[in-house]
């Protein structure tokens, strides 16, 4: 009992301390990013000792901005909505991240560590209902503002999450018909699987119309460009309007960890999660004969650096959309939604399960 108790503690606080450190590290790679893709410089006046270290003092020096600044709280707001808010739209996000598997099972004498701080039999199921409570932090972040903008910020956030939710759900429901599981732990060992015996079982290649779907769905639901309407910097600045100090970086900083968790929902659900192609318990064996032996502590930093390296990459994927799409119309983003996601969507599952029924299991 103490073993397990210590074993959840330990693993809560590597998900969120790396969640934390991701979400600070992309704050930097964004303006970064923009920076290089603009021809400038970028971040690079933060420093120690005249010791810039490329701009990565930057998240140390906006955090520490945040906190000197006043919490201001408008006189016709509502002081306890407006204060709980943030705390709403920050708290699920970590939680997903409890649910996803970031590595197989680690052996410590004669214990078995499944490193997932969560296992539950309804992990998609339990990711997209929790997902869908973030709603409630920015209608209520527009409502208790008193500020006709921020409600208009607010209502347009929680109309556009609720319409791409839909077609997040949708696309996800051609993966419970192939694994015939929602456990995700289950689905990631089910990837690691071989088609015609050199293929992985990625959902990419069972489901590849179902991962196009998924990735616009959930850029849809980060509020960024080319949906980050709810801001909207250059009409009405947004939700968060009458935000200040450490509650407007709850904002932002759930806007980036947004991120962070879409990516490793892509990598879990369409990448093989930690499965590296042909890398098994005891090593890699690939398809032309050849047998390397490793032993299980190097199979499992293998595998987990594979996780952090492919959610990396996605993040860096969706920085590159952010600077690279201008902003659609508000008709045009919700007729993405209603009028091209969720009829796609629904044809996916339809020739999915044509094919099912046509060569059963795939």
């Amino acid at each position: 009992m103490l073993f397990r108790t210590i074993e959840i503690i330990v693993k809560l606080m590597i998900v969120i301390g790396c969640g934390l450190t991701l979400t600070s590290v992309l704050t930097w790679a964004e303006r970064k990013q923009s920076a290089l893709m603009q021809d400038r410089i970028g971040p690079n006046r933060a420093n120690i000792f005249k010791f810039t270290l490329f701009g990565l003092f930057h998240p140390m020096a906006d955090g520490i901005k945040m906190i000197m600044k006043e919490d201001f709280i408008p006189k016709k707001g509502i002081k306890l909505l407006h204060t709980l808010a943030p705390m709403i739209a920050l708290f699920p996000v970590f939680l997903i991240l409890a649910a996803i598997p970031f590595g197989d099972t680690l052996i410590i004498g004669d214990k078995e560590v499944h490193l997932q701080v969560i296992k539950l039999n309804i992990g998609i199921i339990f990711i997209l209902g929790i997902a869908s409570t973030a709603i409630f932090g920015t209608i209520l972040a527009g409502y208790s503002s008193g500020n006709n903008y921020s409600m208009f910020g607010g209502m347009r956030a929680a109309s556009q999450m609720i319409s791409y939710e839909i077609g997040m759900g949708i696309s996800l429901i051609g993966l419970l018909m192939v694994y015939q599981t929602a456990q995700l732990d289950v689905m990631v060992k089910m990837q690691g699987e071989m088609l015609w015996g050199f293929l992985p079982k990625w959902g990419i290649v069972v489901q590849p119309f179902a991962f196009f779907l998924f990735m616009a769905a959930a850029i849809g639901e980060n509020k960024r460009t080319p949906f980050d309407l709810p801001e909207g910097e250059s009409e009405i600045i947004g939700y968060f309007l009458e935000y200040s100090s450490m509650k407007f970086a709850m904002f932002f900083m759930a806007e980036f960890t947004e991120i962070v968790i879409s990516s490793a929902l892509i990598t879990t659900l369409f990448f093989g999660g930690y499965q590296i192609p042909y890398l098994f318990e005891t090593g890699f064996h690939f398809p032309w004969g050849t047998i390397i032996q490793l032993n299980h502590y190097t199979v499992v930093i293998i595998q987990t650096t594979g996780f952090a390296l492919k959610v990396l990459f996605f993040c860096w994927l969706m920085l590159l959309l952010r600077w690279t799409l201008p902003r659609v119309r508000y008709d045009q983003m919700m007729n993405i939604g209603w009028k091209i996601l969720l009829p796609l969507g629904l044809l996916n599952l339809f020739i999915t399960g044509i094919i099912i029924m046509w060569i059963g299991t795939i």
